[in-house]
């Protein structure tokens, strides 16, 4: 199996946790407060995963790349605004509606990778991305 492919796999149970965990954990607490909390514990733990890879000598380079920095940070700021939006959604609606939905960035995704990237899919690739588009929504709301 594909490194990529166990990485994404594992992403995505972990994106399941995230909407569980989120939901249970917004039952008395403001959504954007709740965000503010996860990305600082967020940050925190990866600052640690940097350090404990010895890697901590490279965010000086990175500081140094000025485009880099400019696109990572506003990587950084839109992952902020779908955190936000997504624990507001989970807040309140319910989990089994607002994923779906939230997993259409998977069809944005590829929409814009073939238009900012010009990346090739083939037909039943867009096949594919069409029946997720599809079922995110039926999923979401039958």
């Amino acid at each position: 199996m594909n490194a990529w492919l166990i990485y994404a796999l594992l992403s995505a149970i972990m994106a399941a946790f995230v909407a569980i965990l989120g939901k249970i954990g917004l039952q008395h607490l403001d959504a954007n407060t709740a965000t503010a909390i996860r990305a600082v514990v967020m940050a925190l733990f990866l600052v640690g995963v940097v350090m404990m890879q010895g890697k901590l000598n490279l965010i000086n380079t990175f500081l140094q790349d000025k485009k880099a920095l400019l696109i990572i940070a506003l990587s950084g700021i839109a992952g902020a605004l779908s955190w936000l939006f997504y624990f507001m959604a989970i807040k309140v609606g319910k989990v089994s509606q607002v994923a779906p939905i939230d997993k259409l960035s998977v069809v944005f995704a590829v929409i814009l990778a073939v238009i900012l990237f010009s990346e090739k899919i083939s037909l039943i690739a867009g096949l594919g991305v069409v029946m997720i588009a599809v079922g995110a929504i039926l999923v979401a709301l039958f």
